[in-house]
């Protein structure tokens, strides 16, 4: 019996806390890696402790391959079929031959060796540990002791030889954090990985922000009150939408509390930013506006297509509906999910008087109007032809100034137009193809690739290679949209 080998998977077993099995796999490693040094670096040795008595042995492998395989490269720890055959008559390729040779002596086997593979399997396992511990607690919250601060990233000591990162472009700028601090921060990744940092915490995420509050408002953990959604400026600024199950709660005012006590308590861990909490509403201009707090909208216009509002304001609250480099229309636009442009009210009134002007022109060519029966379609909400061309009957019956005659004159026209241009189109298609990677470009669709393939822009390194006014010149479109067109592409391109 060796007692040597118990007495050793004993010891570290109880003071790493690691399971016994995983011990002996590692002495057994070490034991194999001794024995190699008899039977040189290639051999493949197999080494078998006994879990009860602690008696070993050792064990010389050979794969067993086709006479004729291309793979049989190691004679060392590989044998042809028709040797293995001579004294193993059964054995079939992809098979082991194994033979029994002298084992090392365990007090001998080089106890630094011993010590590096055991130690190497212990960190393995308490690393297994780690993520087996925290994998299920992705999207909670946790607070550990800082350990250490590498390069701007926060090391914190969990305890139980666990540690968490939180990377340095997770961490609140500006905030005075010290070793020895504790600290508290949201996971949102736990890596099986074999080094380097395994829980990653985040203290700018939005979604810390929401689960401080869940822990703040007990009507949030009782499902009395929802959170919509959180846009962050870390350490400066944040916006939370709120919106209450119940009628008779104030979703705001609990989630302020008492002399504004919760959301203070709440700023208070995010280093002094500043929560203003934003009644969700269904309807999406009304949440724009409520986003927009403090700063009071006059008017707004809504662009479903491209999914924007034009916001206007007073002048003398302009600056306060921008905020500081922005700040507040940006955290409005990314709480709300809508691209947002912010003006004063007469800039905003003076921009859809264009815009319509432009559409009644537009309906005026296209339908060959006279500008009487354009007017009459702006101010009845119709911006395209094929709204004209596909609206029922009866629902356009219901403008006064149109009777039976007039609307099917109108849906003829509008359909007529819109036929010519499919040909049109289908015929350009015919003529000029883009090129694959020009429709692999981000916000690029078919009809937008076919539309730049015309202009000659066939391909996405001809297009990242357009400056905004360039293509500008070649292709009606928003100078907005065609930047991202441009800078999409030389992601691509120059990747």
């Amino acid at each position: 019996m060796n007692k040597n080998i118990l007495l050793m998977v004993d010891v570290v077993s109880n003071e790493k806390g690691v399971e016994k099995e995983i011990i002996f796999q590692a002495l057994e490693a070490a034991l194999a890696s001794a024995t190699k040094e008899h039977h040189g670096d290639e051999a493949e040795i197999r080494v078998a402790i006994d879990r009860e008595t602690g008696e070993y042995e050792s064990f010389r492998r050979w794969t067993v391959f086709e006479d004729d395989s291309e793979e049989f490269e190691y004679p060392e720890r590989q044998i042809k079929l028709t040797y293995a055959q001579k004294d193993h008559p059964e054995i079939q390729p992809g098979e082991v031959i194994e033979q029994t040779v002298p084992s090392v002596d365990f007090g001998r086997i080089g106890a630094q060796k011993a010590k590096q593979v055991i130690v190497q399997k212990v960190r393995e396992a308490e690393r297994a540990m780690v993520v087996e511990a925290y994998s299920e607690r992705v999207g909670e919250l946790i607070t550990g002791m800082v350990k250490r601060i590498e390069r701007g990233a926060v090391i914190m000591d969990l305890g139980n030889n666990a540690e968490a990162i939180i990377p340095r472009e997770h961490v609140i700028p500006r905030e005075p954090i010290r070793p020895g601090d504790r600290v508290r921060g949201y996971i949102y990744e736990v890596s099986p990985q074999i080094r380097g940092p395994q829980i990653f915490v985040s203290r700018t995420d939005p979604r810390y922000l929401m689960e401080l509050f869940k822990l703040e408002v007990p009507e949030i953990a009782q499902g009395l009150i929802e959170l919509k959604g959180a846009a962050r400026d870390p350490g400066l600024r944040a916006k939370i939408a709120v919106q209450a199950k119940d009628k008779r709660i104030d979703p705001v005012g609990a989630c302020v509390g008492m002399r504004g006590s919760r959301v203070q308590a709440v700023s208070n861990e995010l280093a002094g930013e500043r929560v203003d909490i934003v009644p969700w509403d269904e309807n999406v201009a009304q949440f724009v506006v409520n986003a927009m707090a403090p700063a009071e909208v006059e008017n707004i216009v809504v662009d479903e297509d491209a999914h924007a509002m034009t916001i206007g304001v007073s002048e003398e609250k302009l600056a306060q509906a921008i905020g500081r480099g922005g700040q507040n229309v940006r955290l409005a636009s990314e709480l709300t999910g809508w691209t947002l442009n912010v003006m004063t009210a007469a800039d905003a009134e003076a921009r859809r008087e264009s815009e319509n002007q432009n559409i009644q022109e537009m309906f005026m060519e296209a339908l060959d109007v006279d500008a009487e029966v354009a007017l009459v379609l702006v101010q009845e909400g119709f911006t395209t032809l094929e709204e004209i061309a596909y609206l029922p009957d009866e629902e356009m019956l219901e403008i006064e100034e149109f009777d039976e005659q007039i609307v099917e004159e109108l849906k003829n026209r509008a359909q007529d137009v819109l036929l010519t241009k499919a040909i049109a189109r289908a015929e350009r298609q015919a003529s000029v193809k883009p090129a694959d990677d020009l429709l692999e470009v981000e916000g690029v669709d078919e009809e937008t690739a076919f539309v730049l393939a015309e202009a000659g822009v066939v391909t996405a390194e001809d297009l990242a290679d357009l400056a905004t006014d360039e293509l500008l010149e070649k292709v009606s479109m928003d100078e907005a949209l065609a930047s991202q067109l441009i800078m999409a592409a030389r992601d691509k391109v120059y990747a």
